[in-house]
């Protein structure tokens, strides 16, 4: 039994190339210098003496320049390259995270917060354009899943380090997050060779029109579905917490354990998981299988009782979703590209997600002041239906069927 669980996580480990290691290197070592958002509303107001409204001004500072630089950074990738657009958002980044803990006046904190956005998330089409390049169709869902993880190792070590560095300075968290961002982008100069995905030069000379994303009504669709479910996702991070505290009164470091858990199983399963699935079906389907047991997940809240293995049992179920789900978004907006376009759709997905995160606290909160926490968690199992739905919908239309085009990639010598 141990020695073919052994061998089960060493095949879901191999076969992935030694440049997709490594990108998950550099996307480690910048996720576990994230710790400046965590902490930006308690600085803002406790530091910087704003009040909780302009406090929840800068927050959405945030959330608007995540959509301009997802934007931005698709049409960039497009026309220069996933490789210099990630050196530019990491470098820029880790400059303005710098200016940022030198700003104290609101609208210039407002400000600087805005374009550290911009040029911050300008990073994800590009990263996300990256993993496609160096993967390939036999492992492409598995080297995004390799990407979660390096993500979820760096928010657990960045949030406890965080921490510490906020109870003796909370400037500390600026300079660790700003240069971590730098020597990500040092890490990338020095491992990564020079490689893009910009439009060749033969598309360009003949002024060939690609197919454009925000054209591909198949993939906007996928992207309304994906938005319905990302709205009950961040649920997890922003009303759960909330819930476990004021309704079944868990103290805060039982609560931190149990959002700390959902990082720790997709750690531990999901690579054997995505390695097990991965082929098997359609993308959509294991899609519409994780939105529909996210959805339970939720309204398991409402069903058990208020224990700590209920809380457990919630949280391993929400996670499964979560795995279920979203390795195999990236796997199904990838096989939609056509050469000279990826970053439109990586800028796309990207922007969907940001949507949602700007949208969902605020519905979640007023949800459960005029209606309370049964309602937002059924309400949520019933969006979540609907996107599973909508998810089934496209694949019994067989929409998927451009999965089996190749992409053509330039390199730049």
């Amino acid at each position: 039994m141990i020695t073919s669980t052994l061998k089960l996580y060493k095949e879901a480990y191999q076969g992935l190339s030694r440049d997709s290691w490594f990108l998950s290197l550099v996307l480690l070592v910048n996720r576990s210098g994230t710790m400046v958002l965590p902490f930006m509303t308690i600085y803002c107001t406790q530091k910087l003496g704003f009040d909780i409204a302009q406090a929840g001004v800068v927050m959405s500072m945030f959330g608007f320049g995540s959509l301009a630089g997802a934007y931005v950074g698709g049409k960039i990738t497009d026309r220069y390259g996933f490789y210099d657009v990630q050196l530019g958002a990491l470098f820029s980044g880790g400059l303005l995270f710098l200016l940022l803990g030198f700003m104290h006046s609101f609208w210039s904190v407002c400000l600087t917060t805005f374009i550290l956005s911009v040029c911050n998330d300008a990073f994800r089409p590009a990263n996300s354009t990256a993993v496609a390049h160096y993967s390939t169709p036999e492992n492409r869902t598995r080297s995004y899943s390799l990407n979660r993880l390096a993500i979820n190792l760096g928010w657990a070590f960045g949030g406890a380090l965080g921490g510490f560095l906020a109870s003796v300075n909370y400037h500390l968290l600026f300079w660790v997050d700003g240069f971590t961002n730098i020597f990500s982008g040092l890490l990338l100069f020095k491992l990564m060779p020079r490689s893009t995905t910009a439009m060749s030069a033969t598309v360009q000379k003949a002024k060939v029109s690609v197919g454009s994303a925000y054209r591909d009504g198949i993939y906007l669709w996928f992207l309304l579905f994906c938005i319905l479910f990302a709205g009950c996702f961040f649920q997890l991070f922003t009303i759960q917490p909330v819930f476990f505290k004021t309704q079944w009164h868990f103290n805060e470091t039982f609560i931190g354990i149990l959002m700390s858990m959902n990082g720790l199983f997709i750690i531990a399963i999901e690579m054997v998981i995505v390695h097990s699935l991965d082929g098997r079906r359609n993308p959509l389907v294991f899609i519409a299988v994780g939105t529909l047991i996210t959805g339970a997940g939720f309204i398991l809240s409402d069903v058990f009782p208020a224990t700590a293995w209920a809380a457990i049992a919630i949280m391993f179920f929400l996670t499964i979703g979560e795995i279920m789900s979203m390795p195999f978004m990236n796997s199904f907006w990838i096989s939609r590209v056509t050469e000279g376009n990826t970053g439109q759709y990586a800028a796309l997905y990207s922007m969907a997600w940001s949507v949602a995160q700007i949208g969902a606290p605020a519905l979640g909160s007023i949800v459960v002041e005029r209606f309370g926490y049964t309602v937002l968690w059924w309400g949520i199992g019933a969006v979540s239906v609907v996107a599973a739905a909508g998810f089934i919908t496209l694949y019994k239309l067989k929409f998927s069927d451009r999965s089996s085009e190749a992409l053509t990639f330039e390199p730049i010598n």
